[in-house]
């Protein structure tokens, strides 16, 4: 469909510059014969008309790049739930998460410490958390293959260990408490040097 769609776009651009004298005819000929039968005739556009129909467009579409809060458009409040972050040290932060959020980017935008240094490609272990409520831990999906080969190798591995970036808040989870590890191991940055082929 979308082949379709540009063969039928590159075909109106060759036509209209041959129009304009740009490229000989005898090119849009021969394209013409190749794929003229699957071609509708397409009317040309006056230049005044088009940019008319631009300036219709975008009066008619609104366009903004800033974005909107849920009390500027009416909508209610996305549902949140409370995740609580256990440091190295013992200590709680609770945080608040939109459903829908990963772990490890509820982390990152409440400035806690959990690395993530794959940016949740499922490439490391280095955001590794540990669900210290194995009621809570039963309420997870199942890991994946994927999972939990990069949990192998993560620090500190324990029968409650997830990726903090396969962990997506739901309801169910509002009150889960997360331990972040003491240590990571992300070979790329600690020393790790790979040996030449």
């Amino acid at each position: 469909m979308l082949g379709h769609r540009i063969s039928r776009l590159g075909s109106t651009i060759v036509k209209q510059l041959a129009r304009e004298g740009y490229i000989s005819t005898y090119g849009t000929r021969n394209l013409q014969r190749s794929y003229g039968h699957y071609l509708p005739s397409l009317p040309v556009v006056p230049r005044q008309a088009r940019i008319s129909q631009a300036a219709w467009f975008l009066k008619s579409h609104k366009f903004c790049t800033s974005s909107t809060t849920s009390s500027e458009t009416g909508d209610e409040e996305t549902e949140k739930i409370t995740i609580i972050f256990v440091d190295k040290d013992g200590e709680e932060i609770p945080v608040k998460v939109p459903i829908g959020m990963s772990v490890l980017e509820a982390a990152h935008e409440n400035d806690i410490d959990l690395e993530g240094a794959c940016e949740a490609s499922l490439a490391c272990s280095t955001c590794h958390v540990i669900v210290m409520d194995t009621e809570y831990y039963n309420k997870l999906e199942e890991p994946t293959d994927e999972e939990n080969d990069m949990l192998d190798l993560a620090f500190g591995l324990t029968e409650t260990s997830r990726l903090g970036c396969q962990v997506i808040a739901r309801p169910e989870l509002d009150g889960v408490r997360l331990a972040i590890p003491s240590a990571t191991r992300n070979f790329a940055v600690d020393g790790f040097v790979p040996k030449p082929h």
